[in-house]
C-alpha cells in the first residue's frame, strides 16, 4: 500500500468544504481526497473542537496543526522501529564513520552484509545527529550581506584553457583574472598567460576602465602578486601594490586561505567564465581572446538575467551602482620594481642591468631601490641617500661626488680637470700634459699623464719641469723619455762633483812634491787633465 501525504492546503480546503456543507462524498469529488483520509481529518478537527455551525474563522494555522498532530503516527523519541536498530549497532558505526572515515553509504553496505537492513536515509539521520557526521560533512553557513553599492569588488584568478602564444609560437594556459562587483553582480575579465604584479595592476586598470571608476575595496584571492604572507588576521601585501592601491584610492581587504566563502560572488563566476564564454571557442590570440571577452561582458554576462538579484547586472550597475564608484583614473599608472641591491666595489649597483653610483661609505651594504619610468631612488635603513635618472639596460649614471676625489678624474674621463691638475705642477709640465692629450681619443693617454705625475710625485715638480721645458723643445712626447732624462740626470751630477774634489787634490800635491823632483826623474804624479809634455817640461827644469 502506498501512502500520500496530504499537505497543510489541501487540510485547509477540506475543512473549508465540510464547514460549508458539504459530505464526504461531495468533497472527495470536488478535492479527491479518499473518504477515509477525509473522515480521519474531520474527527481530528471535531477532536479539537470543531463545531460545523460556526463558520470557517476556526480555521487557524494552530488548528491544522494540532489535527496533523493528532492524524499523522508517533513514534517513541520521534523515530521509528529502524532508529532502534541502528543504535543498537552504534558502536561498531562510530568505529566506521568517525574512526575510519567511511561513507554513510559504504557503512550501509556493511550493515546489510551483517543482515542489518535498515533505510539508507534514515542512517545517514542518525549519523548527523548523533555521531556528528553525514554524507557531505558540510557545516551550515549564512548569507552574507552584499553591502552598499560601489563599495566591494572581490578578484579572483581562473583556469581557463590553452591559448596560441605568437611569443612562442606554442600554446600556453590562459588565466582569467575576474573582478566581481558584490551589489550588482557585474563582471570583468582580463586574460593572460602570467600572474605577476604588473600583469595584477594591468588588470586592475582595465577594470576601472570598463567600470567607469575605482570601488572603495578590493577583496583579492591570496594571489603572490598582492599577499605576500597570507594570515587570518595580519597580512603581508606587496609593496608595489601597497602604492597601487595608495594612489588609486582603494582598501585591500583580502579573503582567508582556502576559504572561498570569503568571496563567494566571483567564485561562482569563475566555472560560469570558464563554461559560457571559453569553452568551446577558438581564439586566434590573446588579444583576440581580450575582445571577446570584453564583449561577453557587456552582453551575455552583464544582460543575463541574475539568479540571485533577478535583475541584468549591466543594468542594475548603471542605475544603483556607477554613480557611487571613486572617479575613473586619468593618467595610466607607472609601475614600479623594487629590488634589493648589494653597493659593489666600484661604488654602483645594478638594477634593471643598469648601473647607478652610490657614495662611497655604503659599499658592501644592501640598498632598496625602487624605480619607475622616470627615476630610480635608492633608500638605506629608510633613508633615501640617492636619486638618478631611470636609464635603459646597459646604462649607467656616475655622480662625480660618490668617488674618491683622486679617482673621479679617471672614472669620468675628465680631461679638463686631468688638465688642470697638470698647470697646478708647473707651466711646462701643463704644456706637456696637453700635448699628450691633444689626441682624437684623450683618454687613452690619461694614463701617461698620470705616469707624469708619478715621476713629479717621485723626483720632484723641478725636476720634471726642466725635463719637459727640453722635450717640448726638441718635440718628443713620451713619457718613459722624460723618465731616462730625469734618470740621467740624476747619475751626472754626483760624478762632475768628484771630478773637481780630485782636480784639486792633484793640484796642492803637486806643488808639494816640487822641491822633491831629481833630475832627469819624473817621480811626481801629475794631474790628470795635465797634458805629457808640460809634465816632462816641470820636471827638467
Amino acid at each position: 500500500m502506498t501512502f500520500r501525504e496530504v499537505h497543510v492546503f489541501e487540510i485547509r480546503e477540506v475543512l473549508r468544504l465540510w464547514l460549508r456543507g458539504e459530505g464526504l462524498r461531495s468533497i472527495e469529488r470536488l478535492f479527491s481526497v479518499d473518504r477515509k483520509t477525509i473522515r480521519r481529518y474531520l474527527e481530528a478537527a471535531g477532536a479539537c473542537g470543531v463545531v460545523r455551525d460556526e463558520g470557517e474563522a476556526q480555521i487557524t494555522d494552530e488548528l491544522i496543526g494540532q489535527i496533523c498532530e493528532q492524524v499523522r503516527p508517533h513514534r517513541p523519541d520521534g523515530h521509528g522501529s529502524a532508529w532502534e536498530v541502528i543504535k543498537a549497532n552504534h558502536d561498531q558505526l562510530k568505529t566506521w564513520l568517525v574512526e575510519d572515515k567511511l561513507t554513510v553509504k559504504k557503512a550501509h553496505e556493511l550493515l546489510e552484509r551483517r543482515g542489518v537492513v535498515v533505510p539508507e536515509r534514515t542512517l545517514h539521520r542518525y549519523a548527523l545527529e548523533v555521531l556528528g557526521v553525514s554524507r557531505a560533512n558540510r557545516r551550515t553557513t549564512v548569507r552574507v550581506a552584499d553591502g552598499e553599492p560601489g563599495a566591494e569588488l572581490q578578484v579572483d584568478f581562473g583556469r581557463m584553457g590553452l591559448l596560441p602564444d605568437p611569443a612562442t609560437g606554442r600554446q600556453r594556459v590562459c588565466w582569467a583574472l575576474i573582478f566581481t562587483a558584490c551589489y550588482s553582480r557585474h563582471c570583468y575579465v582580463q586574460l593572460g598567460f602570467r600572474q605577476t604584479t604588473e600583469v595584477v595592476i594591468s588588470g586592475f586598470e582595465a577594470a576601472w576602465g570598463f567600470f567607469g571608476g575605482v570601488f572603495k575595496v578590493v577583496i583579492p584571492d591570496n594571489m603572490s602578486s598582492i599577499v605576500v604572507k597570507a594570515d587570518n588576521l595580519e597580512p603581508s601585501f606587496n609593496q608595489a601594490f601597497v602604492e597601487y592601491a595608495q594612489d588609486r584610492g582603494f582598501l585591500i581587504d583580502p579573503a582567508r586561505v582556502r576559504k572561498p566563502t570569503d568571496k563567494p560572488r566571483v567564485e561562482r563566476v569563475v566555472p560560469f567564465v570558464r563554461n559560457s564564454f571559453f569553452a568551446g571557442e577558438q581564439f586566434i590570440d590573446i588579444d583576440d581572446g581580450q575582445r571577446r571577452v570584453e564583449t561577453w561582458c557587456r552582453i551575455r554576462a552583464g544582460m543575463r538575467t541574475h539568479g540571485t538579484t533577478q535583475c541584468r547586472p549591466a543594468e542594475l550597475f548603471s542605475l544603483e551602482e556607477q554613480a557611487h564608484l571613486l572617479p575613473a583614473p586619468v593618467f595610466p599608472y607607472d609601475i614600479p620594481i623594487y629590488v634589493s641591491a648589494k653597493v659593489h666595489r666600484d661604488h654602483h649597483i645594478e638594477v634593471a642591468k643598469a648601473l647607478y653610483s652610490i657614495p662611497g661609505n655604503l659599499i658592501g651594504q644592501k640598498v632598496e631601490v625602487r624605480a619607475d619610468r622616470q627615476l630610480v631612488r635608492v633608500f638605506h635603513r629608510g633613508q633615501l641617500v640617492k636619486v638618478h635618472p631611470r636609464q635603459k639596460p646597459g646604462g649607467r649614471v656616475t655622480d662625480a661626488a660618490d668617488l674618491p676625489a683622486e679617482k673621479t678624474a679617471y672614472a669620468l674621463r675628465d680631461i679638463e680637470h686631468l688638465k688642470h691638475l697638470a698647470r697646478g705642477h708647473g707651466d711646462s709640465i701643463g704644456a706637456y700634459a696637453e700635448a699628450l692629450l691633444d689626441n682624437p681619443l684623450p683618454w687613452t693617454r690619461m694614463r701617461q699623464v698620470y705616469a707624469l705625475f708619478g715621476l713629479v710625485k717621485k723626483w720632484g715638480p723641478g725636476r720634471v719641469e726642466s725635463a719637459c721645458a727640453r722635450a717640448l723643445d726638441a718635440e718628443a712626447l713620451s713619457v718613459p723619455l722624460i723618465a731616462r732624462m730625469i734618470e740621467r740626470a740624476t747619475r751626472t751630477t754626483p760624478s762632475r762633483n768628484r771630478s773637481r774634489c780630485s782636480q784639486g787634490q792633484h793640484a796642492r800635491s803637486d806643488r808639494r812634491a816640487q822641491p822633491l823632483c831629481e833630475e832627469g826623474q819624473a817621480r811626481v804624479r801629475l794631474p790628470a787633465m795635465a797634458s805629457s809634455a808640460s809634465s816632462t817640461v816641470a820636471c827638467q827644469s
